[in-house]
């Protein structure tokens, strides 16, 4: 397989290992999490999410909690178009690459695609590890990057897992400034396992249906009789009883079905010969059997909406003003998460920008809890955003499709679809050494995140934390325990002790491993109890995932 060589792939290739874990903050004032909207309250990791801070290290945060189980993933990156603005920033631990820091990337830096290509990879790593198995992403782009992206994720996502090539006709209008009209974007779609994934059929066009017969089982359409290949036994002759004309399969093609299925559907009425009843022969394909099915999506999307459109749409819910430069537009990002989930997903965009993706699932939720589906709407979002904007642009907006506002033509739009989200930001990072200095000591929640992802690789849940014994979770291997307290004073003075030991729950048959700063015990009461021991903040790498 061909592989992209660029400036820096060596210092970032694994830099998504080196990454540190930050705590994630919550932010009750910034949230909505208002029972009125169908909220608890109360501000939670597995609501709708929301994280203002650096996408690259965001996603790191979110590894314990949503790693392998986000279904579909969202990405809008800068297209490098040499006008946008964007500055390297990420910490390599490398001469060339600190030079970088800090600089807008323009068209004049010869280094552009390298330093795109480098602030991908790690994303792209981390965004996989997010992914569900049967999960896939989908990331837009133009033909700045569209080559060497499609090369990088045949080495990241493994060439054997693209799925398509989707074409967005984004511009409807010419452009008179340029000698070529630039009007379409890519939307390019790889699976984590493409034996796993399955796109989901869209919808049928009602435009097609008719029943000009009156057919007592509704509209229909004529479909061919003929399929392509060659075999015996669906090669006869077909007699149209009109007008005793006799059809033969064409060249190199046969009938759909076997002689006796063709009978049972000609006494059925579902064989027709044109509208004058003198053609060859067509079968009816019902209205409702095509709903049942669905129709498999094209590459070339022209019905979806514009960028005009799209801005449009996002001046409405912010009174008339333009607050953001290129958004995407809700029915785009409505379409790609039809397709790639269903009815209880998670969905993240990691470069959340305005918002849309939320928006998008909002309004499916929305639609599907209004059309009486089994499962209701319970799509989750979570958006990543950097920028200043996150809480005025992105998470209003959410604000406003929740709440609803007076002024959009959209009866959605003004009556609001309901729902909530939880606002964090990034804190500070989670390091050993702070701990043996005692500065920047994590909550109790949040260590445990950090140390039940980092033993033992799964998903932690906060709401298995039982403060009284100390139990933070369960694994496929270990039931996991922490004493801690972000108090520098306490973690001197505590250690795992015999009590501690005795006063365990009962034993799971499961080992039992427990975190604690110092133990009082010796190794036979250890072997007794089923206790892996580890000391704070020494021995949290020493059990490998």
């Amino acid at each position: 397989m061909p592989t992209l060589n660029f400036k820096g792939k060596t210092f970032v290739q694994n830099h998504h290992l080196a990454v540190k874990y930050h705590q994630l903050v919550p932010k009750a004032e910034l949230s909505l999490t208002d029972p009125a909207y169908g909220g608890t309250g109360t501000v939670s990791l597995h609501d709708n999410l929301i994280v203002q801070g650096d996408n690259l290290k965001a996603l790191k945060a979110l590894l314990p909690t949503y790693a392998g189980k986000v279904k579909c993933i969202y990405i809008d990156p800068p297209y490098n178009t040499g006008n946008e603005n964007w500055v390297y920033n990420d910490n390599v631990n490398s001469p060339m690459i600190k030079e970088w820091l800090g600089s807008v990337v323009d068209k004049e830096d010869m280094t552009r695609h390298d330093k795109w290509l480098c602030l991908m990879m790690p994303r792209l790593k981390l965004l996989r590890e997010l992914l569900s198995e049967d999960g896939a992403i989908f990331i837009s782009c133009d033909d700045n990057e569209q080559h060497n992206l499609r090369v990088l994720l045949d080495e990241i996502f493994g060439e054997n897992n693209f799925k398509a090539n989707f074409i967005w006709n984004h511009r409807k209008s010419s452009q008179n400034d340029i000698d070529v009209s630039l009007s379409h974007n890519y939307t390019i779609c790889y699976a984590k396992n493409i034996e796993q994934f399955r796109l989901n059929p869209l919808g049928i066009k009602d435009d097609k249906f008719s029943n000009p017969d009156n057919d007592p089982k509704g509209d229909w359409v004529a479909d061919p009789m003929d399929a392509p290949g060659i075999r015996e036994n669906l090669s006869y002759e077909i007699v149209n009883p009109n007008t005793n004309s006799i059809f033969l399969p064409p060249k190199d093609r046969h009938w759909r079905f076997t002689k006796e299925k063709f009978e049972e559907a000609l006494a059925e009425n579902r064989i027709v010969f044109g509208k004058t009843g003198k053609s060859k022969p067509q079968y009816k394909r019902y209205k409702f059997e095509a709903e049942e099915k669905g129709t498999n999506p094209f590459t070339i999307w022209t019905d979806v909406d514009t960028a005009t459109g799209a801005t449009q749409e996002l001046m409405q819910l912010f009174d008339g003003e333009k607050i953001f430069n290129t958004p995407k537009p809700t029915a785009l990002l409505k379409r790609i998460i039809h397709l790639a989930t269903n009815e209880n997903d998670i969905i993240l965009d990691s470069f959340a920008g305005s918002g849309t993706t939320a928006h998008a699932v909002l309004e499916l939720n929305k639609e599907d809890a209004s059309t009486g589906s089994a499962q209701g709407g319970n799509r989750k979002f979570i958006l990543v955003e950097q920028e200043d904007y996150a809480n005025t642009i992105t998470a209003e907006r959410i604000r406003r499709v929740i709440k609803g506002v007076p002024t959009p033509k959209s009866e959605l739009l003004k009556k609001g679809t309901g729902g909530t989200f939880s606002y964090f930001e990034l804190g500070e990072t989670i390091e050993m050494e702070s701990l043996l200095r005692g500065e920047n000591l994590p909550s109790f929640t949040e260590f445990a995140r950090y140390l039940f992802y980092t033993a033992t690789g799964e998903e932690f849940d906060e709401k298995n934390i039982d403060t009284k014994t100390g139990f933070i979770g369960e694994s496929k291997n270990y039931e996991v325990f922490l004493f801690y307290k972000d108090d520098i004073e306490w973690l001197k003075q505590n250690a795992l002790t015999l009590d501690l030991c005795k006063g365990l729950p009962k034993f799971k048959s499961k080992q039992r491993l427990i975190f604690a700063p110092a133990k009082y015990v010796d190794d036979y009461t250890l072997l007794e109890h089923r206790i892996d021991f580890c000391q704070l903040p020494y021995e949290i790498y020493r059990m490998q995932k």
